[in-house]
């Protein structure tokens, strides 16, 4: 957030490495979305869907496209670039200005955040 000179709050649509619903969630805090252990009421309020104050994967994430192993960044990237330049379609969130990619691989050895703006 720092590099990209933003705040959690300054996130209008999000993608998140969704390889098991757990990992969401877990995603979610460490994102600063939600404090440690809340993470699941981001789900319940709904504030993850598409008109939540946080859509996070309204594609479907990961697991809707079969979770694409080494194409799965690329996947994100592009999923976030299309609501940026207001492209898609029937998923498309509402005027957002900065989007983020959350990605990670190795059981968690590594990860990277990509943070976009229109």
């Amino acid at each position: 957030y720092e590099m990209a000179g933003v705040t959690p709050k300054d996130i209008d649509v999000a993608e998140i490495h969704d390889c098991f619903t757990i990992a969401e969630m877990m995603a979610y805090e460490n994102l600063g979305f939600a404090k440690p252990g809340e993470g699941k009421e981001l789900i319940k309020s709904k504030e993850t869907y598409k008109e939540g104050s946080i859509p996070v994967n309204v594609d479907g994430g990961l697991l809707s496209k079969g979770h694409p192993i080494g194409a799965t960044g690329g996947s994100q990237i592009r999923t976030i670039v299309l609501q940026l330049r207001n492209e898609a379609g029937d998923m498309q969130v509402k005027d957002p200005e900065i989007g983020l990619v959350h990605n990670i691989g190795g059981v968690g050895l590594y990860g990277n955040v990509t943070i976009l703006g229109r």
